[in-house]
């Protein structure tokens, strides 16, 4: 009898121990100290933006802020940068400018490490801070082409004696281009009364999540990239350096009826973006307003999509132009369709399409192509962007870059006449605003717009590039 007791005594303690252990799992797991399926802080995805100081939230959002006590981009990092961000990190100033500038030496190319070397030249001086958020994790090359536009932009002013004698500071967050972390980056943003505007988001999507943020917390943010309509008017302290899809789809419409001569299109797009939604809705507009019409969709968000089935229907539905309305995330189909097509069809598409990657994958057959694009390095001889720039990276830059740079220019001469969120967005919103970008004057519009025509470029072969393909921008239209 005495050893059934021990034994029931036994099996209650061990079920006791099991309960008390799971309820630690389940509570450091719910208050972030166990990330749910062994994923790091820096790509985890939250089921809702944070308010204030979430603990939830804090250390994730903190992996991706830097001012240069982290690497946000350590794919090919260079042994100095590395050094120099332990540097920066222990507040050895000195050692991390030596160390950065060593590291430029070997890539000129590294936008990331021009920023952090002129923070690290700041120290801990008085500055002004802009943030850079940038889609690292979902599109490092389309990351970094925005953060040379910042860095060039933040070289020169500080080079120059800094904005009324006070030097400028950027901090990059990295929001992976998702809507959700975008959201929680513009909170983390938003509570550092620190950062006085914001460089971003990438796409429209990330950029209409966040815009909700900083539009109810007052602080300025300018997106060099996001191009749907949506974003006209969306908030007083909401404003784009790039044109939005509506000017781009009127100059499509416009070469596809009086260049090509054609007036029937098939439209490919992406029903879970904004930005291809806007771009197919304001080209359809524009076409059936010009005397064209759309006689066919094909979405390539379905599951079943397939881009041979695809054209094969165009063709049968009458269409005689291809319009390619595709974001980042669906430009593999979108060459797809290029490659299937092999030049029997004219090919016009939106400027997510404009890419390395179209030169390289579509080949001949995306020769003629034509693009709408915010601008192009040839464009504008007269410009000296162009040269400067080139100088800078020792590459040519794209018009990501370009509009970049421009945002920036734009938030240092709010800055210069008052360095404050509030006087920055009246300095921007003021009818007398302008100043003068790599793409020409800055002025925006009372939605936050920039009235600006768009450039379009045509696919045609060439040695600009290491693929034999380039783009040329389309004079005389």
């Amino acid at each position: 009898m005495s050893q059934k007791n021990e034994t029931a005594v036994l099996v209650l303690s061990l079920l006791f121990t099991i309960g008390l252990a799971g309820a630690g799992i389940w509570w450091l797991t719910s208050r972030g100290g166990i990330t749910p399926g062994g994923l790091s802080p820096e790509n985890q995805t939250f089921s809702k933006p944070p308010t204030g100081n979430s603990p939830e939230s804090e250390p994730a959002i903190g992996q991706r802020l830097s001012t240069g006590k982290k690497l946000l981009i350590p794919d090919g990092a260079t042994t100095t940068k590395q050094a120099a961000v332990q540097a920066i990190a222990s507040g050895n100033y000195n050692a991390a400018i030596s160390d950065l500038q060593a590291s430029l030496k070997t890539n000129r190319n590294d936008p990331e490490a021009l920023i952090y070397l002129n923070n690290a030249r700041i120290g801990n001086q008085k500055s002004y801070t802009i943030a850079a958020a940038v889609p690292i994790g979902a599109d490092i090359n389309g990351a970094q082409e925005i953060l040379r536009g910042v860095a060039q932009a933040q070289n020169e002013i500080n080079q120059s004696g800094g904005i009324n004698g006070t030097p400028l500071k950027v901090l990059i967050a990295n929001d992976d281009d998702n809507p959700q972390i975008a959201s929680q980056i513009a909170s983390a943003l938003t509570n550092n009364s620190e950062v006085l505007g914001v460089i971003g988001h990438f796409s429209s999507d990330a950029t209409l999540a966040a815009s909700k943020i900083y539009q109810q917390n007052q602080l300025v943010a300018i997106s060099p990239i996001s191009t749907s309509v949506q974003l006209s008017g969306i908030g007083s302290n909401i404003f784009r350096t790039v044109p939005s899809d509506r000017f781009a789809a009127n100059s499509l419409s416009r070469y596809m009826l009086t260049k090509l001569q054609k007036k029937k299109a098939a439209v490919f797009f992406n029903s879970a973006s904004n930005y291809s939604k806007s771009l197919k809705s304001e080209f359809t507009t524009a076409l059936y307003g010009d005397g064209g019409q759309v006689v066919s969709e094909f979405d390539f968000a379905k599951g079943n999509f397939n881009a041979t089935e695809s054209f094969k229907s165009a063709i049968a539905q009458g269409a005689e132009v291809i319009m390619l309305a595709a974001n980042t995330a669906t430009l593999d189909q979108a060459l797809q369709v290029v490659q299937v097509n092999a030049k029997r069809l004219p090919l016009l598409a939106g400027d997510d399409v404009y890419t390395a990657k179209t030169l390289q994958i579509g080949g001949a057959g995306a020769v003629n192509m034509v693009l709408a694009v915010p601008w192009h390095i040839l464009a504008d001889p007269q410009s000296s962007f162009p040269q400067t720039s080139k100088q800078l990276w020792n590459a040519e830059v794209s018009w990501r870059t370009a509009l970049a740079y421009d945002a920036a220019i734009a938030l240092i001469a709010g800055l210069g006449r008052n360095p404050t969120r509030t006087g920055i967005q009246q300095a921007l919103s003021a009818s007398d605003f302008s100043a003068q970008g790599a793409s020409g004057p800055i002025r925006f519009l009372p939605s936050g717009d920039r009235n600006r025509a768009v450039q379009l470029v045509i696919v045609k072969p060439g040695n600009r590039t290491s693929y034999g393909y380039e783009f040329v921008p389309i004079s005389g239209l």
